[in-house]
């Protein structure tokens, strides 16, 4: 699929999830941009329009400012600088200290399922290119080989990988973190209430109008982005979805999503198909892992690891389309 078509899917999908209607006397000021490796939509309600355009422009420069920080593939950036050190410490931003520290935690939570040392893994995986195959084994294995976030050593701002070979992928967390560092921003240049679309990561600030909630649909897996299951109401929070159908190839009659497990470098074996996870202002970074740990445990596993975080809910979608949640959360279900 080519780059435009994904692009234009994207948006579709956004659009159709969260209804941009705006309910005060100022139109809603809306823009999208590509950035994170994904598309963003930001936008912001009931505000004059100039000084709306002003927060999204800051909010944009600021996701581009951290991507510039902790990008695997940018020169210069903080975690493309790790991967090159051949194993000698460099010093971070205190940005990158707190991703990292806070993936190494996730590490712990899920026993190694989530491993942000996986970069060398992922490399070997195209799922977004024209022509995507499965990687040579003997390479994966090699690159499995490279993959413990217990080799990741910190010694004040420095940091190290123990084996030159390794290679962090914040993927799994960072957008999170800057969902989180974005809405903090907002609120700050006076935005009262706003949506912010990372990709599968989506913020709100405040209501969508006086005494109702934004409605976040819940995607039907596999439906091209064009249809939902159900929606979730959410008020000054954030959602983050992870799913296998996001980025997938079929070969030989087997189809690959990108959720790999670190154990064997192939995609995670798991019952469900997407997991969404719920939790207040300030917590898209937890929402972002939570949804990939549970995303590959499975809904048994995955609901004790949450049990560690109060106020965080989910909705685990099966193969077969059923919805199962939390205690915390309810799903208006569509026919």
């Amino acid at each position: 699929m080519k780059l435009t078509k994904k692009i234009l899917m994207l948006v579709l999908c956004m659009v159709f999830i969260i209804p941009q209607t705006g309910c005060g006397s100022e139109e809603p000021v809306s823009e999208n941009q590509f950035c994170l490796d994904t598309i963003c939509t930001i936008t912001v309600y009931d505000m004059e329009k100039e000084v709306a355009q002003a927060a999204i422009s800051r909010a944009f420069a600021l996701c581009e400012e951290y991507e510039s920080v902790l990008s695997k593939t940018i020169e210069g950036s903080d975690i493309y600088r790790l991967n090159h050190a051949q194993g000698k410490p460099i010093e971070v931003q205190d940005e990158t200290l707190e991703v990292i520290k806070k993936g190494i935690r996730y590490g712990q939570l899920s026993d190694g399922m989530f491993d942000i040392t996986i970069g060398a893994v992922s490399e070997l995986w195209d799922f977004s290119g024209e022509d995507p195959k499965v990687p040579d084994e003997e390479k994966l294995k090699e690159a499995v080989d490279t993959v413990d976030f217990k080799q990741i050593k910190i010694d004040g701002k420095k940091v190290s990988l123990e084996n030159p070979k390794a290679r962090v992928d914040l993927g799994g967390i960072a957008k999170g973190y800057i969902a989180d560092r974005v809405t903090e921003q907002m609120k700050a240049d006076g935005v009262q209430r706003a949506v912010i679309s990372l990709g599968g990561n989506i913020s709100v600030i405040g209501e969508k109008k006086e005494g109702t909630p934004w409605s976040i649909g819940i995607e039907r897996p596999y439906s091209d982005r064009t249809q939902i299951l159900g929606s979730v109401d959410l008020t000054d929070g954030t959602i983050a979805t992870s799913g296998v159908y996001e980025r997938c190839f079929e070969q030989d009659g087997v189809l690959y999503h990108h959720v790999l497990n670190p154990k064997t470098g192939y995609p995670a074996k798991t019952s469900l198909d997407a997991v969404a996870v719920k939790g207040e202002a300030g917590q898209s970074v937890d929402c972002d892992a939570l949804g990939t740990v549970c995303l590959m445990l499975g809904e048994k596993e995955g609901r004790s690891v949450l049990k560690e975080f109060p106020g965080i809910e989910a909705v685990f979608v099966d193969q077969n389309d059923q919805i199962t949640t939390t205690d915390g959360i309810n799903v208006t279900l569509r026919d």
